[in-house]
């Protein structure tokens, strides 16, 4: 028995005449919604790097626009096909409910680009509601319809309908924010994994019980009915477990969820591979649809490994997101560009030749846009130059507007012909085409698309070929530049990594011997050894051991570690030739290529400090950081805190027009505020999710630092527990090597501890000073600078003159205290009002004037002066309505933006 899908319930009626049918013109309507996301996709993707979250933009266009809009539409109408019932997914109902869930979808994202909550709660509302009410369209469907063999697959809809809303739900509340600890990450994973498994995945499984046999034109295997009603409730479960796990405890409980849902794939899937192997896959549809399928199951193996193999849901939600690609990409598009170029020929009609013709137009050069589509994917997804990765993501564009291209082609071919049929013209013949899928023609597109895909590569790394793991240059020319006599010989060497240093920093190697240096780490950070001819060793985590092959050696050669800022450190390396008669290094320039990654001294057209203007407007609707500090919670001490703080590298604003790539403390730079009071108690949970190794180390504190600062590297945690025994406004930061660097570039924070009896004030607000040692745009600190301390800018809570731009406020009369803190790295800070006189002031622990502290009743104070790492708070009222700046009275860093203003009205 072969398949049937039957594309038109009446499709056993008498011939009709020429025209376009209602049901093909509703078909063309509905599904050119689907084209317009997918074009809107396309748009985006071109233009991704000038929109604000362009990420998360193009997966929501793909998904809730394109992919929603084509389940909605075609799951109504292979309902009616399998239960055999006059298709009634057309006329009113149908259209008000596709209207309902586009301007649902053009709520939800419209909503996310311009921050409003309410309308992506509306727009949700919406698209659950559209969803919904399809949902209990099918119910009506099956209830109406006589037992069928493939009613399962609409069961597979309802389910998949039922789950959206759920999904939507849980998109909301993350919309919303201020969710505390890991609560974002569990929420998003259970919404990624909703929506994507269950209302995509069920919905892809269901159908394609019937659509794969179809496509392979041949019958369906048998047990296949069985198969899919023996999976759904394994996959409901799965996902069930799954989701479960994820909002109620660690990755590892929802692992087994996950393998439970790969599990109900395998149960649906194995009549598919019998389909298949029955009959091998000879189009576009039927490859397309394969290529995603293997994308899915590689996606769920490699998430499954995620989850058990991390305790961090952070973690987990930073190394899934590697995953957005493969799954949006690799299975859900390819799987609805397959489906729509083997069911747009058959709604378009006209006949098996006008089909044929049909569908030779939509997979013009399949196997090489196959290869081109999966090969480029791959390379996306691998640890590959940036320059390779842009080449690639192009190509996966071109592909998908060669679609649309050939798509609009074709529907407007077929509307042509089937207009001049119905007014008695000539139809031109179509041309008859060599089949395509002849092996020949498939082994050679392949082989075109592997070659694009090639060349797309190499024009990659060229473009940027300092983004190449090593650019390498001969060792073995003496200093005259002609090449050394090999010997024959070789010198190994043992260096040992001990703090930041190697040992020995220097070895002498006999002219013309090969060099090989076996590194051991025995430090406590993570380090490797690169010469300047681009030879090295991987990074060795501590204990770990690596192998250097210099080659032949004719030169004296420098070395350094290239992990960011270790070379200011002196970590650096020489290599002493001996045995010539000039042994000076020919590079006069310097190393070729510096793996360091650091910037340098001198500004140049792309670093971020030619950019800095410290007169720059920023842009409308600019808000500065909110510097309003909520008052101490509980009673009168012995309180227990406990914060989760995760390590987040962020590329952020600093100044207009000025970004710089931060390593943070939940993603701002300065950190969150703690406040409490003293015998209060803080627990806190560090989490490494950067690139690199960071630690932390709170001032507030008093305890032996070997194990809690400890550095953690990339994927591990640690909690870091304290009791506050004194007052004050207290620095926290990153203490590992160098770490003037990792203060320079973000990690640092201020703890304040009440003093006992603090009164209580009108206003209370805390101001962070830190200086800024700018690298290139977009990149980390210069640590030359920072050895140098040759900083750029100065500012207050990470923004320069954000407080002239978006003021604090205040009122006349009111008490207004200023809590400060230097965070440095290096220095110091003079806090001034401009045209106010403190009454109050409190420095490291005491109080230097007020609050029963030394000095005349009517005495003052115009400054606080704080050396790096040192802070404190002033008091004063302002007497009159208007404008008061603040500033650090070292005038010059004002001038680079420490400057604010305090609007009193």
């Amino acid at each position: 028995m072969t398949t049937n899908l039957s594309l038109s319930p009446a499709s056993g009626s008498a011939p009709k005449p020429p025209g376009r049918s209602p049901r093909s013109r509703w078909h063309l309507g509905v599904n050119a919604i689907v084209a317009f996301w997918l074009t809107l996709f396309a748009a985006v993707g071109s233009a991704h790097h000038f929109l604000p979250h362009a990420f998360w933009l193009l997966v929501h266009v793909l998904l809730l626009g394109a992919v929603t809009n084509a389940i909605v539409i075609w799951s109504g109408h292979f309902a009616a096909s399998v239960l055999r019932l006059p298709e009634a997914n057309r006329g009113a109902p149908a259209a008000l409910r596709l209207v309902c869930l586009n301007a649902g979808a053009v709520g939800v994202i419209g909503g996310m680009l311009f921050a409003r909550w309410y309308v992506v709660l509306a727009g949700a509302c919406l698209v659950a509601a559209a969803v919904t009410a399809h949902a209990v369209w099918l119910v009506r469907l099956m209830r109406r319809a006589l037992p069928g063999r493939f009613s399962m697959t609409v069961r597979y809809y309802v389910a998949a309908s039922a789950l959206l809303p759920v999904g939507a739900a849980l998109g909301v509340v993350m919309a919303r924010g201020d969710l505390a600890g890991d609560l974002s990450e569990r929420l998003r994973v259970a919404h990624e994994t909703i929506n994507l498994l269950g209302w995509v995945g069920l919905t892809v499984a269901g159908t394609l019980i019937t659509l794969w046999p179809t496509m392979l034109r041949t019958r369906v295997a048998d047990g296949a009915e069985r198969a899919g009603r023996t999976a759904l409730p394994v996959l409901l479960a799965g996902l069930g477990s799954a989701v479960a796990g994820t909002l109620l405890g660690p990755p590892p409980l929802a692992a087994p969820g996950m393998v439970a849902y790969a599990a109900g794939l395998v149960v649906a899937g194995r009549p598919w591979l019998r389909e298949a192997r029955a009959k091998s896959p000879r189009s576009f549809a039927a490859w397309s649809v394969a290529a995603g399928c293997g994308w899915l199951a590689g996606s769920l193996a490699v998430l499954a490994g995620i989850l058990v193999s991390t305790t961090s849901w952070i973690t987990v939600g930073e190394r899934i997101s590697l995953l957005t690609a493969p799954l949006a990409a690799g299975w859900i598009a390819q799987v609805l560009l397959g489906a729509l170029s083997f069911l747009v020929p058959v709604v378009l009609g006209g006949g098996p030749t006008a089909v044929r013709a049909a569908t030779a137009s939509l997979e013009r050069a399949w196997p090489a846009r196959l290869a081109v589509t999966n090969a480029a994917l791959l390379l996306c997804v691998l640890p590959v130059p940036s320059t390779v990765r842009v080449a690639c993501s192009v190509l996966l564009l071109v592909m998908l507007l060669f679609f649309l291209v050939l798509l609009v082609q074709t529907v407007v071919r077929g509307m042509r012909d089937r207009r001049r049929a119905a007014q008695g013209d000539s139809v031109p013949a179509a041309v008859p085409a060599e089949d395509p899928a002849r092996p020949h023609r498939v082994l050679g597109g392949v082989a075109l698309g592997l070659a694009v895909v090639m060349l797309a590569v190499a024009g990659g790394a060229a473009a940027d070929v300092r983004s190449l793991p090593i650019l390498e240059r001969s060792a073995a020319a003496n200093a005259d530049g002609a090449t050394v006599t090999p010997t024959g010989r070789t010198t190994t060497v043992t260096v040992t990594i001990r703090g930041m240093r190697f040992s020995p920093s220097s070895v002498d190697v006999p002219a013309g011997n090969r060099l090989v240096i076996t590194l051991h780490n025995s430090g406590t950070d993570t380090h490797d050894l690169v010469l300047e001819t681009g030879a090295r060793t991987d990074r060795l985590s501590p204990g770990q051991t690596g192998t250097l092959d210099a080659g032949v050696v004719g030169r004296d050669l420098d070395g350094w570690c290239s992990m960011v800022g270790h070379r200011q450190m002196g970590m650096t390396f020489t290599v002493e030739v001996t045995g010539t008669t000039s042994n000076s290094r020919t590079n006069s320039g310097g190393p070729a290529h510096d793996h360091s990654s650091q910037g340098t001294s001198t500004a140049t057209k792309d670093t971020a400090a030619e950019a800095f203007d410290p007169m720059a407007e920023p842009a409308a609707g600019f808000t500065a950081r909110n510097a309003q500090l909520p008052p101490a919670t509980g009673g009168s001490g012995h309180q227990v805190h406990k914060r989760t703080f995760t390590v987040k590298e962020v590329t952020r604003e600093v100044a207009p027009g000025v970004r710089q790539k931060l390593w943070t403390f939940d993603g701002t730079a300065p950190g969150p505020v703690l406040r409490g009071r003293v015998g209060d108690t803080f627990e806190i949970t560090l989490v490494n999710d950067g690139s690199i190794g960071h630690s932390v180390d709170f001032h507030a504190g008093s305890l032996a630092p070997k194990r809690p600062m400890r550095t953690i590297k990339p994927g591990e945690s640690l909690t870091y527990r304290f009791t506050a025994t004194r007052s004050g406004i207290w620095m926290y930061h990153c203490s590992t090597m160098p770490m003037s660097l990792h203060i320079a570039n973000g990690m640092f924070g201020a703890v304040i501890i009440d003093p006992p009896e603090l009164r209580t004030v009108d206003r209370e607000y805390v101001l962070v000073q830190s200086e800024s040692y700018l690298g290139r745009q977009g990149g980390t600190a210069d640590a030359a600078k920072v050895n140098a301390k040759d900083y750029d800018m100065v500012a207050f809570n990470g923004y320069a003159n954000q407080y002239d731009h978006d003021p604090l406020t205040a009122r006349t009369g009111e008490r207004v205290r200023i809590w400060v803190l230097a965070a440095g790295p290096n220095e110091s800070s003079a806090f001034h009002v401009v045209g106010g006189q403190f009454d109050t002031v409190f420095r490291e622990g005491a109080y230097d004037l007020g609050g029963g502290g030394a000095g005349s009743p009517s005495g003052g104070a115009q400054v606080l002066d704080l050396a790096p790492a040192s802070g404190g708070f002033v008091e004063l009222s302002f007497p009159q309505t208007g404008d008061y700046p603040f500033v650090t009275h070292i005038m010059s860093d004002a001038e680079r933006g420490a400057h604010g203003v305090f609007r009193v009205r």
